[in-house]
């Protein structure tokens, strides 16, 4: 058991459900028993409830529970920077010929491991991430997740027709292989499975009907939709009778409570209703909006509309696995949305970038905030002492106002110290003084 002191905060209410304010919690202390919180309050409360039990102190800067990254592509790593194009020719140009070295198993592996620590050294502890189109691929993701201690759900990338050859499978092999994933990782420790067509543009429908009958091993789903202009009109002339880019997947029983769609920056109505009425997610990537140029993220329709809305950073085409920089350009999108945008407080921004995954994920009996019953997954935000973020954090007027200028110029070096299930994986020590058991080590 250990007592965990500082300045600890969460958002264990919805601040899109009434006054934000109300959605934010602090605490002096948590205890953690087996990696699971088992009381939060004072520290000297918990001193004198659990006598005798070790503390660690974590002075300065905010301790957070641990980001949620609901979009992000393992296979990209390598492939950050791309600008100065729109998705499809980014596709073509940058990412595409990246995710074709992942065919080399010891390429993959190389990747996986940069991918996992980037994910650790941002503060990320639970993420959807888009696979890779090779099987063996995804077996080295799979393994080295399971060292890692993260929550990962990820599956292979299906796709049958459009992209490069060496990226796409028969229906065929993509059912066997995807099959023989899930029986080996889904549910296996916190590892599970998602069934993840690239998108109906590269995926026709025979390929889709494979996806649907994966689904009923009980697994998750995710894929991209209405990202791009040109993307979307490209899918309404693949699929003359579908009413819209969503319905090419709802036709296939693709549109549940277990799928997240990725972007959905151009939504129709229609479109909207249909994800209410199912219970599906969405993905919001602003770095990766902007950069590509596909557009502002609609979040006030999608809120109107009762739609689970979380945050992806999209790597490559976002700028970096940071989330809290995903959180500020969301933040910018919406003031540059003007009336048509939403008032983001920093309740809201920290609210997407933790809970509001998990409960996309369906994770949020276990991760997302501090309550009683849920792992410790934490991340220690602490600025370098005299750094900009430092002097800031020592004149915020109250906890919104510190979270704002956390938001505002946080940075991954100000990730001092990440946990999951309790255990240190990046930053400092057990409080035992054993070392940090990070993926530098296997």
């Amino acid at each position: 058991m250990t007592i965990y002191a500082g300045t600890i905060v969460d958002t264990p209410g919805d601040p899109f459900d009434g006054d934000p304010a109300d959605a934010l919690a602090e605490a002096g202390a948590v205890c953690v028993r087996e990696g699971v919180i088992c009381a939060r309050g004072t520290l000297a409360a918990l001193c004198a409830e659990y006598p005798g039990e070790p503390v660690t102190q974590l002075p300065d800067g905010m301790l957070v529970p641990g980001f949620v990254d609901m979009h992000v592509h393992f296979p990209q790593i390598r492939a950050i920077g791309g600008l100065g194009m729109p998705l499809l020719d980014w596709l073509e140009r940058c990412a595409l010929p990246e995710e074709s070295k992942l065919a080399s198993r010891a390429y993959a592996r190389e990747v996986a491991g940069e991918f996992l620590c980037g994910l650790l050294a941002s503060g990320t502890t639970s993420a959807l991430v888009f696979g890779s189109h090779f099987a063996s691929a995804m077996e080295e993701l799979f393994a080295a997740a399971e060292r890692s201690g993260l929550n990962i759900t990820s599956g292979l990338v299906l796709s049958d027709r459009i992209l490069r050859p060496d990226l796409l499978q028969t229906p065929r092999t993509a059912l066997a292989d995807s099959t023989e994933l899930i029986g080996r990782w889904h549910g296996r420790g916190r590892l599970r499975y998602a069934v993840t067509p690239r998108f109906s543009l590269s995926a026709s429908n025979e390929m889709l009907d494979v996806c649907a009958q994966l689904l009923q091993a009980g697994v998750w789903f995710t894929s991209h939709v209405n990202e791009n202009v040109a993307e979307v009109a490209a899918v309404a002339g693949l699929f003359p009778g579908a009413r819209h880019y969503l319905d090419t997947y709802r036709q296939h029983g693709l549109v549940t409570r277990r799928s997240v769609f990725a972007h959905n920056v151009h939504p129709s109505d229609a479109e909207l209703a249909m994800l209410a009425e199912h219970g599906a997610s969405v993905a919001h990537c602003p770095t990766s909006n902007c950069a590509l140029g596909s557009g502002l993220f609609p979040l006030p329709r999608h809120v109107e509309h009762g739609i689970g809305v979380a945050l992806g950073s999209d790597v490559g085409a976002g700028a970096g696995l940071f989330l809290p920089k995903e959180a500020l350009q969301a933040y910018f999108i919406q003031q540059m949305l003007g009336a048509d945008g939403m008032n983001l407080t920093p309740v809201h921004l920290l609210y997407l970038a933790t809970r509001a995954g998990a409960r996309a994920l369906g994770l949020d009996d276990r991760v997302g905030d501090f309550s009683v019953g849920k792992d410790f997954d934490a991340v220690w935000l602490r600025p370098a002492a005299g750094s900009t973020l430092a002097v800031n954090l020592k004149h915020a007027r109250d906890t919104t106002d510190a979270l704002a200028r956390i938001f505002s110029l946080a940075t991954p070096a100000d990730v001092a110290g990440v946990w999951t299930q309790g255990v240190a994986r990046h930053g400092p020590a057990h409080a035992d003084g054993t070392p940090d058991p990070g993926l530098a080590r296997t």
